[in-house]
C-alpha cells in the first residue's frame, strides 16, 4: 500500500509493508533532491517526525547525494542510508542548530554544534551500506569558529549504528553522552582532515558494544570517559576492531570525574599510531578499575601501553572537563590486566612523526610502555602477561635529560612542572618504565631492541610487591 503525506510543498511516499507495522518512508523523487547541492533538511526531518508520530519506522535515503543541516533523531526511527546514497553535511554553519547540547571539554566551544542529534530518545538506529559525509574541508566557515560534530546523543537508550561509513567529520565523529545500551557494529570511520579527529567517544555510558569497526583519525580513535559522577562508564565491550591514528588508538579517561569500570578490549589490531595504543588516565578524581585488555597486535605504535594516575585541572587550557571546578583529589586505579599483546616496530619508527606538519607526536626517544603514579597514590593490582615487544631503539644516553620528573599531587604543587601525558617528551628506557604500582605481576614478557640503545631496557621503581619475569632477547 502506498499513501502520501504533503508538507513543505513536497509529496513523500509512505510504503507500508504488507502484514507488518513498520513504516518505510522513501524520500527519493518525493521531495528531497539528491543533487549534492539542494538543502534537504526540512524534508528529511519531516520524514523522521512522521515516522515517530506513526509509532516508528524507517526513513530511506537512496540514489544520490543529499545535503542537510542538523537532523534530530526520534524514538523508534531508523535512518537508512542505502549503498547508493550519501548524506552530506551542509557546508553552511548557519544550517546547524544551537540546541544540540555542547562539547564537554573546557575552552572547546568551537565544536559545540552537531549534525545529527538526539536527546532522551530510545530505540533508534542509523545504518545502511551508504555514507555520512561530514564535509570537513568546508569548516570552519569564514567569520565563524564552529565545526560541527557528526553525531551526538544525550541521555538516550537502545542506540544502534551499523554497517555504515562515517567519513570526514568536521570535528569528533561521535559523542555518546549519559546513554545506555549502545551497539556500534561493522562501521568504518575516517576522520583525518582536522584536529579533534576522534572516532567513537562514550562519556557516562553503560552497556556498550563495539564490534568489527575500522577507525582512522587524527585524535583518539575510541575514547571512554566519565564527565559526570552520576553516570559511570561501565560494562563496555570492544572487540574485533582495527585502529590507526596520528594520536591514540584507545583512550580511557583523562575525563574522569566519575568512574570507568568493567571494560574488555580484545582481538584488535593497531597500526601506525604515533602516540599511545592503549592509554588509561585517571586525572579528575574518579576511579578506573577492572580493565581487561587481551589479544592485541600492534605495529608501529609509539607508546603501546600508557597508564597514569594523577590529578589535573587546567581552567585556561585544554583537556579538563567543563563540569570540573577545581583541582580534584587523586582518584583510584586498580585491577588492570594486559595479556596476549604483540608489539613490533618497523623502520618507520626511526622517524619523528608530526600531526599536520608542526605538531610533534613522537620520536624514537619518546617510546615504550609506561605506568606511573604519585608515590602516595599508587596504581594497584596490575598483571602484564604474555607480551612480546620488538622496539626500534637507537637512542643515545646523551639525548635523554638527566632529570626525569615525578608525578606529583597538584593540590600541593600547583606551579610545578610534573610528569604527565605530554611531558616529559622523552623516555628513560628502551621498552618499559613502571613506577609506583602496588601488587605488580609480570610474566612471559620478552623485549627485543632492533638497534643499539644506551638506555636501560626496563625500569621498575616503587613497586615493592608482586613478581616479575622478563626476558631480553
Amino acid at each position: 500500500m502506498i499513501c502520501y503525506e504533503i508538507y513543505a510543498g513536497h509529496s513523500v511516499s509512505i510504503l507500508m509493508k504488507t502484514g507488518e507495522k513498520e513504516m518505510v518512508i522513501s524520500i527519493k523523487e518525493k521531495g528531497a533532491m539528491g543533487d549534492g547541492e539542494t538543502i534537504n533538511t526540512e524534508i528529511i526531518q519531516g520524514c523522521i517526525d512522521l515516522c515517530y508520530a506513526s509509532g516508528g519506522g524507517t526513513v530511506l535515503v537512496e540514489g544520490g547525494v543529499y545535503v542537510t543541516g542538523t537532523l534530530y533523531m526520534k524514538s523508534n526511527v531508523r535512518l537508512e542510508i542505502d549503498q547508493s546514497a550519501v548524506l552530506l553535511a551542509s557546508p553552511d554553519i548557519s544550517h546547524y542548530g544551537t540546541d544540540t547540547h555542547y562539547n564537554r571539554y573546557r575552552n572547546e566551544h568551537n565544536i559545540d554544534r552537531c549534525w545529527i542529534y538526539a536527546e532522551e530518545q530510545e530505540n533508534f538506529s542509523i545504518g545502511g551500506r551508504g555514507m555520512l559525509d561530514g564535509n570537513a574541508e568546508k569548516f570552519p566557515n569564514e567569520g565563524s569558529i564552529y565545526r560541527p560534530m557528526m553525531l551526538r546523543f544525550l541521555r538516550c537508550r537502545n542506540i544502534r549504528i551499523d554497517e555504515i561509513r562515517l567519513y570526514h567529520a568536521a570535528a569528533w565523529t561521535t559523542a555518546f553522552l549519559d546513554s545506555s545500551y549502545i551497539w556500534v557494529t561493522n562501521v568504518e570511520i575516517k576522520n583525518s582532515q582536522n584536529y579533534n579527529g576522534d572516532g567513537l567517544d562514550f562519556d557516562g555510558c553503560a552497556h556498550v558494544f563495539v564490534r568489527g569497526c575500522s577507525i582512522t583519525g587524527t585524535d583518539d580513535n575510541l575514547c571512554l570517559q566519565a564527565g559526570n559522577s552520576q553516570y559511570p562508564t561501565e560494562h563496555v565491550h570492544i572487540s574485533d576492531c582495527e585502529f590507526t591514528s596520528l594520536c591514540a588508538g584507545i583512550r580511557i579517561g583523562l575525563k574522569s570525574i566519575g568512574d570507568i569500570r568493567n571494560v574488555t578490549i580484545t582481538n584488535c589490531t593497531m597500526r601506525n599510531i604515533w602516540r599511545e595504543g592503549i592509554k588509561i588516565e585517571c586525572s579528575e578524581g574518579g576511579s578506573i578499575s577492572d580493565i581487561a585488555v587481551s589479544n592485541i597486535a600492534m605495529r608501529n605504535v609509539r607508546r603501546p601501553l600508557f597508564v597514569l594516575l594523577n590529578n589535573r585541572f587546567r581552567p585556561d587550557d585544554y583537556g579538563s572537563s567543563i563540569e570540573l571546578s577545581q583541582m580534584p583529589e587523586i582518584g583510584k586505579m586498580e585491577r588492570l590486566l594486559f595479556c596476549g599483546i604483540t608489539i613490533y616496530d618497523e623502520d618507520e619508527m626511526k622517524n619523528t612523526h608530526y600531526r599536520f606538519g608542526n605538531d610533534i607526536m613522537g620520536s624514537p626517544r619518546f617510546n615504550g610502555i609506561r605506568l606511573d603514579a604519585e608515590e602516595n597514590h599508587k596504581i594497584k593490582d596490575v598483571v602484564i602477561r604474555d607480551l612480546f615487544y620488538v622496539a626500534v631503539g637507537g637512542v643515545k644516553q646523551e639525548e635523554i635529560p638527566a632529570d626525569y620528573p615525578c608525578v606529583l599531587d597538584m593540590k600541593q604543587h600547583e606551579d610545578k612542572k610534573v610528569s604527565e601525558n605530554y611531558y616529559p617528551d622523552f623516555s628513560r628506557t628502551a621498552c618499559m618504565d613502571i613506577r609506583n604500582v602496588d601488587n605488580l605481576h609480570i610474566s612471559g614478557v620478552t623485549f627485543k631492541v632492533k638497534q643499539p640503545d644506551e638506555r636501560p631496557i626496563y625500569l621498575m621503581e616503587g613497586c615493592g610487591d608482586g613478581k616479575w619475569e622478563i626476558k631480553n632477547d
